[in-house]
């Protein structure tokens, strides 16, 4: 099935669900962007294998979030456009 042979308020539905799950990503994002770079000073305190939390946290733990985030997002958007019948592999 293609964006033009599902009714109105299929796509409707379908765009609801797609702008959900890009606001909490965006939201996912923000956080290891942000919001745990911010409280780095504070982190710095607790030292794991030498180096300082928040260091660590800005240098591979957000780095890591991102990629997996990237994944995530594609399976979760994956599994939105089959429920619709507008996975890749179904489109003809």
């Amino acid at each position: 099935m293609s964006d033009s042979q599902i009714s109105p308020e299929q796509a409707e539905r379908h765009w609801a669900k797609t702008k959900s799950l890009m606001v909490v990503t965006l939201i996912i994002w923000f956080i290891f962007s942000f919001v745990v770079h911010a409280f780095a000073p504070s982190l710095n305190e607790i030292v794991i294998i030498g180096f300082p939390l928040g260091w660590y946290m800005a240098a591979q733990g957000s780095l890591i979030v991102f990629v997996v985030l990237i994944f995530w997002f594609a399976a979760r958007q994956n599994k939105i456009d089959e429920e619709f019948g507008l996975a890749e592999d179904e489109i003809e």
